[in-house]
């Protein structure tokens, strides 16, 4: 049968969303349009991603509705919505108009009620015309009100953070959320009320007793049934004891006289939160049927709006749409349309403000000027992403509010316009020049790109990406683009717009000249305002000082870092990848066997169809998925030894992803010109401060296992050479005894103890000496745990031990470390204040919920407030460490020959000459225990070898 959908929008929800969600952003004329720019964001994601085949869209008409005069106080705590926002409600209406869709607002109702009416007329039309053809309502929203319109044809597409991240709603997923289906999501507003609309609810019930009471009684009329016949229910409320009627469901006293005192106002909450579904309004829904928009209307908004990232996204914006309409670069009809791809050649200019340096003459005078400044904002175009793979082809420079100069750079490109060695030798002694300082965004990649045109630049003062990671560490888009627009609520010329995307992308050197100047000049334009605005940011949240003396530093020495590189040993792991290949083989046969069936192991489908279908296998406890049962390798471990079949699956995906991950690919990741691989070390991804490393992710190699110690024997140093390890022992332990000052644990520290075995002859009270292997692993589980926030079911799935027993051991264990106690307890309760905290060095991470309603996040937020202090402070200081070091490698005659080359966890990695790699490994070992004076000795364990898997 043929399935149709229409979207049904709630054209306010969405609005006033992307107004409090997005950052200011004006047009050329200073008109804000924030909320218009959010609200066709999501319009041509839902065209895009749902395609729909009608599309409807329904406002509010005014503040007054019948809801407000059945309950004066709904919705009365709102502030009236300022200005902007109205006038912006008017300009997205345009926009539905130029787009030829349909809106729908009745005075005294809301947008909810004529969709929950619409939904409803749809379910009609189709039963009366008893056709072929199906019809899904997807009803895109803002908030959570429609759930209750759910049904096997109703879907609700919701955004959940700002307007960016959105989420579809089916029955399943309800259940999943709430505990019960959308069929009872009223009676659960009417019991636990909504705030945000000012339903009252039950006084006093909240989130978890409303799910509770809907879950045993299913509608708010049964649970008042169930109340009703509690007998004597006063003197039972007095009394403060569990009630309950002939049913075996107990209600506590409190919540019944709750329940007893405020029953009027959950009948007039349900009442409230019920959407209405025979509202009179002229629907047809052939009349929302998708046809032919005003493309050049469009166009014509979208550039005055300055929305040009959302151009290209208008549907069939590349081609000629409908005859005689205007095209993507503004043809107007009865003209002959003629598409420019990126690269072909047209008349373009800068903007004002911005210069191409074209002459000997304009360089000379640019190259006076960039030596008089003392910092300006650098940025590098070259022919690919791979700093070490791709060839510079310009620089462009700013120092100065709107204004900025490009320099076309490369003795092999079209862009070779200047005498090349002047131009090199004028601009080297500026950029290595350490006094003058830059910025840059994302300056490692600056740094690397001009080092390999010979070009080294020194004098790194800031970097616009890594002001914005520490002022948002929880945060993934630190991308210049997304800062920006953020920041200023400006948006960047996109590459794309250059360069296409696709099998048809250009490289940068095959781009008009001019286009590239005033890209380039753009992003360097942007990076100096960038700058002033993240540092005053800094200063306000006091994190400038950590980027002063911590992570501005570590810039060049990353870049050091990733410039050395790091030999791989290509015999030995083609030889791995076929004995895996080989283990990988023997064990398919043992699971097909076992199955009774050949299938895709790879395959989550067939194999959830397998363990649960064909073999019986209990799915209890296991998260679920849009398709059903999840297989995925956290809750398969939920299973193992269950069943010999779930083990050897999870041994096979394990060696699957060693081989394809690593055994396969490193050698794959060698760089034909240098013989290395290059791994990028990424400051602005973990928000805990920690590095993490990509191509390859060195932190996902396994530390413990055979395997993990075997790919890292084919790290190799060169000939006449070492690998060189040193890494921070029991650091975050460590960290623990400093930050909670515990005596007991800082004593067994300072007299140089094994704190496992101290701790567990402490809790068992019993002498060092006797304590057993047992109670070590069941101690150093419990020191480890508790930086995680580990509590007893934690730490007797790990231990084996039952719960009672874990409970008692975690407070004898606190009993000993009762400082370290009080610490943890004081940084939970600072956590719920300040809703951050933060690392001896000031790093801080943010805490949102971390005083969420729902205990499986606000726990989450609360381990995170628990190990970051510890984490993150152990990452201060081997980011100090780095910076320490490289610096002694380029001062200290023991250190000259050494390369740092590598750095995962708490350890580094160092390629040094074999006959000083002893003596250079001790010292290095030397720097980083005293690179900070704490109350606990620091211990460093150095090792050697031929390659690194030797080192441990």
């Amino acid at each position: 049968m043929k399935k149709e959908k229409i979207a049904i929008i709630d054209a306010n929800a969405i609005i006033h969303r992307a107004f409090h969600a997005l950052p200011p952003l004006m047009t050329k004329d200073g008109v804000l349009v924030n909320a218009v720019y959010g609200f066709a964001n999501i319009l041509l994601k839902v065209l895009k991603d749902i395609k729909p085949d009608y599309v409807a869209v329904c406002f509010d008409v005014s503040k007054e509705t019948f809801r407000s005069k059945m309950y004066k106080e709904y919705k009365a705590q709102r502030e009236k919505a300022p200005d902007e926002l109205y006038g912006q409600i008017e300009l997205v209406e345009e926009m539905i108009k130029a787009f030829n869709m349909p809106i729908y607002a009745i005075k005294g109702y809301e947008a909810d009620d004529l969709i929950g009416t619409i939904v409803q007329e749809n379910k009609k039309t189709r039963k009366q015309e008893s056709n072929k053809t199906e019809l899904e309502n997807i009803i895109v929203t803002g908030d959570m009100d429609t759930l209750q319109l759910i049904d096997e044809n109703t879907k609700v597409y919701t955004l959940r953070k700002g307007v960016a991240d959105t989420f579809i709603y089916d029955a399943e997923a309800v259940k999943e959320r709430f505990g019960f289906g959308p069929e009872k999501v009223v009676d659960y507003k009417a019991l636990r009320g909504d705030p945000s609309d000012n339903i009252p609810g039950v006084k006093g019930i909240g989130e978890k007793t409303a799910t509770e009471l809907i879950k045993e009684f299913g509608t708010l009329e049964k649970v008042y049934e169930y109340v009703d016949k509690i007998p004597n229910p006063k003197a039972q409320i007095q009394n403060k004891s569990q009630i309950s009627n002939s049913k075996d469901f107990k209600i506590k006293s409190a919540v019944l006289e709750k329940l007893m005192e405020h029953k009027k106002e959950a009948f007039l909450s349900k009442e409230l939160a019920t959407i209405k579904q025979d509202v009179e309004i002229d629907f047809n829904l052939a009349n929302c049927r998708l046809r032919p928009f005003d493309a050049a209307k469009i166009f014509e908004l979208f550039q005055q709006w300055n929305f040009k990232s959302l151009i290209s996204r208008i549907p069939q914006a590349e081609k000629d749409l409908i005859k005689g309409q205007t095209s993507l670069f503004g043809k107007q009809p009865g003209e002959q349309v003629q598409q420019v791809r990126p690269g072909q050649p047209e008349e373009f200019q800068l903007r004002q403000g911005y210069e191409l340096v074209a002459s000997e003459g304009q360089f000379g005078k640019f190259i006076d000027q960039l030596a008089k400044q003392k910092i300006f904002a650098i940025d590098t175009e070259t022919t690919g992403l791979d700093p070490f793979q791709s060839d510079l082809i310009g620089i462009s420079f700013s120092w100065e509010t709107g204004k900025g100069y490009y320099l076309p750079y490369g003795k092999n490109f079209k862009f070779k316009i200047l005498n090349f060695q002047l131009l090199f030798n004028k601009l080297k002694g500026i950029l290595d020049d350490e006094n003058i300082k830059k910025v840059g965004h994302n300056i490692k990649f600056d740094m690397e790109t001009l080092a390999g045109a010979g070009l080294a630049l020194k004098g790194v003062e800031f970097d616009t990406m890594v002001g914005s990671y520490l002022l948002n560490p929880g945060s993934r888009q630190h991308n210049l683009d997304a800062v920006i627009f953020s920041e200023f609520g400006y948006e960047m010329t996109s590459i794309e717009s250059l360069i296409g995307k696709g099998k048809d992308q250009l490289t940068m050197d095959k781009v008009d000249i001019k286009r590239v100047a005033d890209y380039a000049i753009e992003d360097a334009d942007y990076t100096w305002r960038l700058h002033g605005r993240l540092k005053k940011q800094l200063i306000k949240n006091n994190l400038l000082d950590l980027m002063d003396k911590i992570e501005s530093p570590l810039i060049p020495v990353l870049a050091a870092m990733e410039t050395n590189g790091v030999m791989i040993d290509v015999p030995f792991l083609r030889k791995m990848s076929g004995e895996l290949a080989q283990r990988l083989n023997a064990l398919e046969k043992k699971i097909y066997k076992m199955a009774g069936i050949t299938f895709n192991i790879r395959s989550p489908l067939q194999l959830k169809e397998i363990l649960f279908g064909k073999m019986g296998i209990s799915k209890s406890g296991l998260a679920k998925t849009k398709t059903g049962t999840s297989t995925a390798a956290a809750e398969l471990d939920k299973l193992q030894g269950s069943h010999p079949i779930i083990d050897l699956i999870l041994e096979h995906r394990g060696l699957a992803k060693l081989k394809s991950t690593y055994t396969d690919s490193l050698p794959e990741l060698i760089n034909k010109k240098t013989g290395r691989i290059h791994t990028s070390f990424n400051q602005t991804v973990t928000a805990t401060g920690r590095l993490s490393s990509s191509e390859p992710n060195l932190q996902n190699i396994p530390i413990r296992s055979e395997l993990g110690k075997k790919i890292r024997q084919a790290f190799i140093a060169p000939v006449n050479h070492k690998i060189v390890a040193v890494d921070y022992s029991q650091i975050e332990l460590r960290m623990a005894a400093v930050m909670s000052g515990d005596k007991k644990m800082l004593q067994a520290f300072k007299n140089k103890e094994d704190i496992h075995r101290r701790t567990a002859a402490e809790v068992f009270g019993i002498d060092a000496k006797d304590v057993t292997p047992d109670m070590r692993r069941k101690a150093k589980e419990v020191n480890f745990g508790v930086l995680y926030g580990l509590g007893a079911r934690g730490l007797a799935q790990r231990t084996g031990a039952s719960y009672e027993e874990a409970m008692i051991f975690i407070e004898k264990y606190f009993d000993v470390y009762g400082e370290l106690k009080e610490y943890l307890e004081e940084t939970l309760e600072k956590a719920h204040e300040l809703e951050y905290v933060e690392t001896l060095f000031g790093r801080k991470r943010y805490l949102p919920d971390i005083n969420a309603e729902h205990q499986q996040i606000r726990s989450a937020a609360e381990r995170m407030a628990v190990n970051h202090p510890l984490q993150g402070t152990a990452a201060d200081l081997i980011k100090l460490a780095m910076i320490s070091l490289q610096k002694s490698i380029s001062q200290e005659p023991t250190l000259k020959d050494a390369k740092m080359i590598l750095q995962v966890h708490d350890e580094l990695v160092f390629e040094i000459p074999a006959e000083t790699a002893l003596k250079a490994g001790n010292r290095i070992k030397e720097i980083m225990e005293n690179i900070h004076k704490f109350k606990c000795p620091i211990v460093a364990e150095m090792s050697l070898g031929d390659n690194w898997g030797e080192c441990k």
